[in-house]
Order: C-alpha cells, then structure tokens, then sequence
C-alpha cells in the first residue's frame, strides 16, 4: 500500500464516513450483477444532484443498469442512454427497453425450474433475440455468484439447501420488469461499444457520464469482455465536456492514469458479496457535489 500512497498526496483525498448498507438501497434490476454499483447509488445520488438544470445520462458499460434504472426511477435525468457490448446481457435489454418486456415478466414467472427445463433452455444453439434474454437471466440467476462467462456452472447446494432454486425468484423478477417497462419511455438501450458511444456525446455539456468498466483486476474473471484500453478510456473521460463519474478498483495502476490525465479522485470504502472490505477510486470532473 505504501507505493500506492506514495502516487499522490492521500491526504486531500477524502474517503466517505461509512461503507453503505445496500438493503438501503431499492432493488431495481433484474440481475445479481457481479461488480454491481447498488452500493455507490446514495453517492451517485449526490452527483447527479449537483446541478438542478436538465440533465441527461448515459452508462456507457451498463451491466445489471442499477444506476440507469435508479435514475429513471428517482427522474434525476430526462433522458438516459444504456450501452453494452456483452452480447447476453445486451439481449436482456434489448427486449425490456427497446421491446417486448411483459413477454420477458411472464416467460420468468411461468417457468417450471427444473435442472431439465433449465438445461433445455441453456444448451438450446439458436435462440431468438427473446429466447437469449431469457437465457441470459436464467443462467445469471442460477449460476454461482451470477457471472456467465465461460467456465462459470451451477449453483451446486446453494442457500439451505435450494440449489439452483436459491437465487430464482420469479414474481420479484416479474415485478421488477413490469416496473421497468412504467419508465422506459425516457430510456434507450443501445448494443454497442462504449467507446463509441462517449464519442458521440463527448461535446455536449448535458450528458452526465456514469462510467464503470471493467476492472483491472477482477475483470477476467467476472466478465466476458474484460479488455480494454484503459489508458485510452481516462484519456476519453477527459475529454467529455459534461460531468462525468468513472469509477475503477485503487490499484497503483489507476492512480498512474489519474496522474497522467490530471483527474481528482476520492477513495471511497466498499464491501464485497464475500464481505471483505476494500476502497475503490471515484475519478470526477469536480468533487464540490462531494461535501
């Protein structure tokens, strides 16, 4: 830790008082996304709070969307732009932004959870569009800790016993999707890169940019596509003329980019699904939204 410190003087960087209860926080989203930011919510909170003008978000490497949905939900921006590149996840919400979402509520919450019919449903080769958003949820919510990338496999004895049962809860997922779909008309998804799609709204002073890739550390291990040029991503942020957040784990790694692209940061404390607590790095454009 004493190299990482070394990077630039801590002293200025304050953290938060207390790690955040995630029960706190409403339960938007239909995933159980690794890497998920439920925790950051009352922090994201503030920032988007900083400035009563008219706002409009875009989280360029949405995963499980909390921030997107927490933001439509709460009407902190008028309008809000999703991107993923994860072909699986894209298919989730493909169908509950830009399609069918009450096909997706009642397919989960009339599904007979066998490890048979879940096996038929996973090893199926062609799927449409809905069939793979199905797909997509059933093997986050029945594989361990809900990553679905390769190597991942089934919940073996799961809570008390369950198994693949114990993460499956089929009118809260309904519910959720059914809630969605009241608020969706302020929000666009868009399978793409998310590089991409910051170029194209790098220039306007509107956009708040919730910023959350990939990390370098568990990254692999949690997310199919875990490489990116990270260096190219900081010199991107800061360029964007609105506001922006990006968050990363406080590697020496990161704190290097912030350096080199004259970024402020703030640590801020977390805990893990295994309880572990550790500090990660908000990087913003400004912290006056911070105190």
């Amino acid at each position: 830790m004493e190299g990482q410190l070394s990077i630039f003087d801590t002293k200025q960087k304050k953290t938060t008082p207390k790690v955040v209860n995630v029960a706190s926080v409403p339960q938007r989203s239909p995933f159980r996304y690794p890497g998920g930011k439920t925790w950051l919510i009352p922090v994201v909170r503030k920032w988007l709070k900083q400035s009563k003008e008219q706002k409009k978000l875009i989280e360029p490497f949405v995963g499980g969307g909390i921030v997107s949905l927490t933001t439509a939900f709460e009407n902190l921006a008028e309008r809000i732009i999703m991107v993923e590149l994860d072909y699986e996840v894209a298919a989730v919400w493909e169908v509950i932004i830009n399609g069918d979402h009450n096909w997706l509520a009642d397919k989960i919450y009339s599904f007979d959870l066998t490890p048979e019919n879940a096996n038929s449903i996973l090893q199926k080769e062609s799927k449409t569009l809905k069939e793979q958003a199905f797909s997509t949820i059933l093997k986050n919510r029945i594989f361990h800790g809900g990553i679905i990338t390769k190597g991942s496999g089934l919940i073996k004895k799961g809570e008390n016993g369950k198994g693949i049962k114990s993460r499956w809860y089929p009118k809260t997922l309904r519910d959720r999707i059914l809630a969605i779909g009241h608020v969706k008309s302020k929000m666009e998804f868009v399978t793409g890169d998310a590089f991409t799609e910051l170029e194209k709204i790098k220039d306007d002073a509107n956009y708040y940019s919730f910023i959350d890739p990939p990390y370098t550390v568990a990254g692999k291990r949690l997310y199919t596509h875990f490489k990116i040029d990270h260096d190219a991503l900081f010199a991107l942020t800061a360029q964007l003329k609105g506001k922006f957040m990006l968050t990363y784990d406080d590697t020496e790694e990161i704190r290097a980019l912030a350096k080199k692209y004259n970024l402020d940061f703030r640590i801020i404390p977390m805990k893990t699904t295994h309880h572990i607590q550790k500090n990660e790095i908000i990087i913003s454009d400004n912290f006056e939204w911070w105190k």
